[in-house]
Protein backbone atom coordinates (compact mmCIF):
# COMPACT_ATOMS: atom_id res chain seq x y z
CA UNK A 1 0.00 0.00 0.00
CA UNK A 2 2.67 1.99 0.66
CA UNK A 3 4.51 1.71 -1.95
CA UNK A 4 1.90 2.35 -4.64
CA UNK A 5 1.22 6.04 -2.54
CA UNK A 6 4.44 6.56 -2.95
CA UNK A 7 4.55 6.25 -7.16
CA UNK A 8 2.05 9.06 -7.84
CA UNK A 9 4.18 11.90 -4.68
CA UNK A 10 7.30 11.14 -6.12
CA UNK A 11 5.67 11.80 -9.86
CA UNK A 12 4.14 14.98 -8.49
CA UNK A 13 7.19 16.12 -6.94
CA UNK A 14 8.79 15.71 -9.97
CA UNK A 15 6.81 17.36 -12.24
CA UNK A 16 6.97 20.33 -9.68
CA UNK A 17 10.57 20.34 -10.27
CA UNK A 18 10.50 20.13 -13.78
CA UNK A 19 8.09 23.23 -13.58
CA UNK A 20 10.22 25.01 -11.02
CA UNK A 21 12.98 24.47 -13.82
CA UNK A 22 11.07 25.62 -16.75
CA UNK A 23 9.73 28.67 -14.74
CA UNK A 24 13.52 29.30 -13.93
CA UNK A 25 15.08 28.94 -17.33
CA UNK A 26 12.53 29.78 -19.63
CA UNK A 27 9.89 31.82 -18.36
CA UNK A 28 12.16 34.44 -16.05
CA UNK A 29 14.42 35.41 -19.10
CA UNK A 30 11.55 36.07 -21.24
CA UNK A 31 10.07 38.19 -18.87
CA UNK A 32 13.41 39.89 -18.20
CA UNK A 33 13.53 40.28 -22.23
CA UNK A 34 10.09 41.76 -22.06
CA UNK A 35 11.09 44.35 -19.46
CA UNK A 36 14.02 45.49 -21.50
CA UNK A 37 12.26 45.54 -24.51
CA UNK A 38 9.56 48.08 -22.56
CA UNK A 39 12.60 50.23 -21.27
CA UNK A 40 14.54 50.45 -24.36
CA UNK A 41 11.97 53.53 -25.87
CA UNK A 42 12.44 55.37 -23.19
CA UNK A 43 16.31 55.10 -22.65
CA UNK A 44 16.40 56.16 -26.78
CA UNK A 45 14.35 59.04 -26.03
CA UNK A 46 16.34 60.04 -23.56
CA UNK A 47 19.40 59.41 -25.32
CA UNK A 48 17.90 61.38 -28.58
CA UNK A 49 16.70 64.23 -26.55
CA UNK A 50 20.78 64.58 -24.77
CA UNK A 51 21.90 64.08 -28.60
CA UNK A 52 19.53 67.07 -29.74
CA UNK A 53 20.87 69.54 -27.21
CA UNK A 54 24.58 69.29 -27.54
CA UNK A 55 23.08 69.44 -31.23
CA UNK A 56 21.99 72.97 -30.16
CA UNK A 57 24.86 73.42 -28.38
CA UNK A 58 26.79 72.85 -30.78
CA UNK A 59 25.12 74.93 -33.25
CA UNK A 60 24.64 77.93 -31.11
CA UNK A 61 28.24 77.73 -30.48
CA UNK A 62 29.08 77.90 -34.47
CA UNK A 63 26.61 80.59 -34.44
CA UNK A 64 28.34 82.81 -32.11
CA UNK A 65 32.42 81.57 -32.99
CA UNK A 66 32.86 84.66 -35.04
CA UNK A 67 31.92 87.04 -32.29
CA UNK A 68 34.24 84.54 -29.99
CA UNK A 69 36.72 84.97 -32.13
CA UNK A 70 36.95 88.62 -32.26
CA UNK A 71 36.70 89.31 -28.57
CA UNK A 72 39.96 86.70 -28.16
CA UNK A 73 41.52 88.81 -30.78
CA UNK A 74 40.67 91.97 -29.47
CA UNK A 75 42.07 90.88 -25.65
CA UNK A 76 45.19 89.22 -27.57
CA UNK A 77 45.96 93.04 -29.61
CA UNK A 78 45.38 94.80 -25.78
CA UNK A 79 46.89 91.85 -23.79
CA UNK A 80 50.02 90.08 -25.94
CA UNK A 81 50.83 86.92 -25.82
CA UNK A 82 54.51 88.23 -25.12
CA UNK A 83 56.20 91.28 -23.23
CA UNK A 84 57.23 92.09 -26.97
CA UNK A 85 59.50 95.77 -25.91
CA UNK A 86 59.91 96.60 -29.17
CA UNK A 87 56.34 96.63 -29.69
CA UNK A 88 55.84 98.89 -26.78
CA UNK A 89 58.56 101.28 -26.82
CA UNK A 90 56.62 101.87 -29.77
CA UNK A 91 53.68 102.88 -29.14
CA UNK A 92 55.50 104.80 -26.07
CA UNK A 93 57.12 106.95 -29.01
CA UNK A 94 53.94 107.38 -30.81
CA UNK A 95 52.36 108.85 -28.21
CA UNK A 96 54.67 111.55 -27.72
CA UNK A 97 55.16 112.50 -31.14
CA UNK A 98 51.24 112.96 -31.20
CA UNK A 99 51.24 114.97 -28.07
CA UNK A 100 54.56 116.72 -29.05
CA UNK A 101 56.23 115.47 -26.10
CA UNK A 102 60.16 114.95 -26.14
CA UNK A 103 60.40 111.32 -24.84
CA UNK A 104 63.83 111.19 -23.04
CA UNK A 105 63.89 107.58 -21.29
CA UNK A 106 61.73 104.87 -21.27
CA UNK A 107 62.85 101.99 -18.37
CA UNK A 108 60.94 98.67 -18.24
CA UNK A 109 61.06 96.61 -15.86
CA UNK A 110 61.47 92.98 -15.47
CA UNK A 111 57.45 91.64 -15.42
CA UNK A 112 55.95 90.34 -12.74
CA UNK A 113 53.12 87.11 -13.05
CA UNK A 114 50.45 87.13 -11.12
CA UNK A 115 48.82 83.17 -10.65
CA UNK A 116 45.59 85.00 -9.85
CA UNK A 117 45.07 86.69 -13.00
CA UNK A 118 47.20 84.45 -15.26
CA UNK A 119 48.85 87.57 -16.45
CA UNK A 120 52.35 89.82 -15.79
CA UNK A 121 52.63 93.37 -15.53
CA UNK A 122 55.33 95.18 -16.86
CA UNK A 123 56.04 98.30 -14.82
CA UNK A 124 57.34 101.20 -17.33
CA UNK A 125 59.31 104.53 -16.00
CA UNK A 126 59.61 107.23 -18.66
CA UNK A 127 60.97 110.87 -18.53
CA UNK A 128 59.66 113.67 -20.99
CA UNK A 129 59.66 117.43 -21.33
CA UNK A 130 56.92 119.46 -22.87
CA UNK A 131 54.51 121.64 -21.79
CA UNK A 132 51.63 121.25 -19.82
CA UNK A 133 48.97 120.41 -21.60
CA UNK A 134 51.35 118.24 -24.53
CA UNK A 135 51.90 116.48 -21.05
CA UNK A 136 48.51 115.94 -19.81
CA UNK A 137 47.39 114.49 -23.42
CA UNK A 138 50.71 112.18 -23.25
CA UNK A 139 49.48 110.63 -19.94
CA UNK A 140 46.13 110.46 -22.25
CA UNK A 141 47.23 109.08 -25.06
CA UNK A 142 49.23 105.94 -22.99
CA UNK A 143 46.17 105.33 -21.05
CA UNK A 144 44.05 105.13 -24.94
CA UNK A 145 46.65 102.95 -26.30
CA UNK A 146 45.67 100.07 -28.69
CA UNK A 147 47.88 97.94 -25.55
CA UNK A 148 45.93 98.05 -22.04
CA UNK A 149 48.18 100.67 -20.08
CA UNK A 150 47.45 102.67 -16.91
CA UNK A 151 49.36 105.68 -15.17
CA UNK A 152 50.78 104.71 -11.76
CA UNK A 153 52.41 108.23 -11.27
CA UNK A 154 53.13 111.37 -12.28
CA UNK A 155 55.40 114.46 -11.09
CA UNK A 156 56.54 117.42 -12.81
CA UNK A 157 59.67 119.79 -12.50
CA UNK A 158 60.23 123.12 -14.13
CA UNK A 159 61.91 122.17 -17.57
CA UNK A 160 65.01 123.91 -19.18
CA UNK A 161 64.74 126.90 -19.86
CA UNK A 162 64.07 127.90 -24.06
CA UNK A 163 64.14 131.70 -24.98
CA UNK A 164 62.68 130.84 -28.09
CA UNK A 165 59.00 129.49 -26.56
CA UNK A 166 56.59 131.56 -24.62
CA UNK A 167 55.25 128.13 -23.08
CA UNK A 168 57.03 126.74 -19.84
CA UNK A 169 58.83 123.97 -20.08
CA UNK A 170 58.04 120.78 -17.36
CA UNK A 171 60.22 118.11 -16.84
CA UNK A 172 57.84 114.86 -16.43
CA UNK A 173 59.02 111.68 -14.57
CA UNK A 174 55.92 108.68 -14.89
CA UNK A 175 55.58 105.28 -13.87
CA UNK A 176 52.83 103.08 -16.08
CA UNK A 177 51.90 99.48 -16.27
CA UNK A 178 50.71 97.34 -19.31
CA UNK A 179 50.49 93.96 -19.34
CA UNK A 180 51.18 90.05 -21.50
CA UNK A 181 50.17 86.96 -21.15
CA UNK A 182 53.22 85.46 -20.73
CA UNK A 183 53.88 84.46 -16.84
CA UNK A 184 57.04 83.33 -17.45
CA UNK A 185 57.88 86.51 -19.53
CA UNK A 186 60.88 88.25 -19.26
CA UNK A 187 61.28 91.62 -21.17
CA UNK A 188 61.17 90.56 -25.27
CA UNK A 189 60.12 87.01 -23.91
CA UNK A 190 58.55 84.84 -26.53
CA UNK A 191 58.53 83.42 -23.68
CA UNK A 192 61.64 84.12 -22.81
CA UNK A 193 64.73 85.20 -20.65
CA UNK A 194 64.14 85.95 -16.94
CA UNK A 195 66.83 88.97 -17.04
CA UNK A 196 66.31 92.29 -19.49
CA UNK A 197 68.10 92.19 -22.34
CA UNK A 198 71.28 94.75 -23.20
CA UNK A 199 70.04 97.55 -24.32
CA UNK A 200 66.46 97.27 -23.20
CA UNK A 201 66.90 100.48 -20.90
CA UNK A 202 67.56 103.59 -21.10
CA UNK A 203 67.21 106.74 -23.78
CA UNK A 204 65.36 106.06 -27.00
CA UNK A 205 65.97 109.60 -28.01
CA UNK A 206 63.76 112.88 -28.60
CA UNK A 207 60.86 112.65 -30.34
CA UNK A 208 59.24 116.23 -31.42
Amino acid sequence: MLAGKRGPIVAGAGAAVLVLLLVFFLVLPKMSQVTEAQDAPAAAESEQTSLESQLQALQQAEVEAPEARATIEDVDRKIPLVADLPGLILLLNNAAAKASVSLLTITPATPVADPATGLSSINVSVTAEGSYFAITEFMFNIETLPRVAKVLTLSLAPGASDSFSTVPTLSATGTMVLYTQDTSAGPGSAPGPDEAPAGATGATGSTG
